[in-house]
């Protein structure tokens, strides 16, 4: 008998178990999200499995389904960039330079892995995806404005919203001859935010 006591969890589970099935669990979610930037979106679990030098009823055991692994890849990756975006908005000296960040690293994702960016916004993982960039996005204008959260919040999903349609429409386009560079559309999209609401009061003004 070992000498090492064990952790009991309340329903009799060792917690070294516990420790060992998240880990595993991680392992096939990394092997996944590269499989999905090798080879897109449309793998089945089955050439997940393989990739990961693994069986499917391994992958079931850990995720039951496609959308089930869709979401713990999609919480690694929010993970990375919740770290990045919150870093590039609190770092910034100003809440103007807090949106440019915000894009740049946004840009830079999405064209960097756009597999892996569809597969995380895409069915059951939208939605904590938006729900995490809004509350990156209000920072920097909660920064700049006395307001309630609320209202940062409501500002910060249209912002969102935009920079979503925005970005996916330039990566759809990024073939033609005339699409905007990383840079240059990180500085169109930050003024088309910080600067548009203004000029459109300033224009419906007689």
């Amino acid at each position: 008998m070992s000498s090492v006591t064990e952790k009991i969890n309340d329903d009799g589970r060792s917690t070294r178990w516990d420790e060992h099935r998240s880990a595993r669990r991680q392992e096939l979610a990394v092997a996944a999200r590269k499989a999905v930037h090798l080879y897109g979106t449309d793998l089945s679990m089955d050439d997940i499995a393989t990739y990961a030098g693994t069986s499917k009823s391994i992958v079931y055991r850990y995720f039951v389904d496609k959308s089930g692994l869709q979401r713990a890849v999609s919480e690694a990756v929010m993970q990375d960039i919740r770290e990045t975006l919150r870093e590039a908005v609190t770092t910034a000296p100003t809440p103007l330079q807090s949106v440019r960040a915000m894009v740049a690293t946004y840009l830079e994702m999405i064209e960097h892995s756009p597999n892996v960016y569809h597969f995380v916004t895409r069915g059951a993982s939208a939605l904590p995806f938006l729900d995490e960039m809004i509350e990156v996005a209000a920072i920097p204008y909660a920064r700049e404005h006395d307001t309630s959260p609320a209202a940062a919040s409501a500002w910060a999903a249209g912002a969102v919203g935009f920079v979503q349609g925005t970005g996916e429409w330039w990566l759809a386009n990024g073939d033609a001859p005339e699409n905007p560079s990383r840079t240059e559309m990180t500085e169109s999209i930050t003024a088309w935010l910080w600067n548009g609401p203004a000029v459109a009061t300033q224009r419906s003004e007689p």
